[in-house]
């Protein structure tokens, strides 16, 4: 698959859409740090652009109390690849998160 070629300001929109995102990304990540925001709500709203290509590590990561090492082992029980991003998770995959975590 060849890079398409975009005008200078089809380029210059979509860096600043990826800033946006990453940005918005970085808010959820510190929601869920702080409790604000629930394992639970990130995967009601997983089709949303801000959610679902965020790799299901860095979501795991950032929820209190748990690290880089719980974070694999629960991907590992659970079966997820390393990396697997929030939309490509299944309905199990999904629940035993939420049982797990929720």
């Amino acid at each position: 698959m060849s890079i398409p070629k975009l005008s200078p300001e089809e380029r210059s929109k979509a860096l600043a859409k990826a800033q946006r995102i990453r940005s918005e990304r970085m808010e959820v990540r510190k929601k869920l740090k702080s409790g604000k925001l629930t394992l639970a709500d990130v995967l009601k709203h997983a089709d949303e652009e801000v959610y679902a290509k965020m790799r299901v590590r860095y979501l795991l990561e950032s929820l209190p109390q748990v690290g880089k090492i719980t974070a694999q082992k629960i991907m590992e029980e659970v079966n997820i690849d390393e990396a697997r991003r929030v939309q490509g998770l299944g309905a199990r995959q999904k629940a035993v998160l939420l049982e797990r975590l929720g």
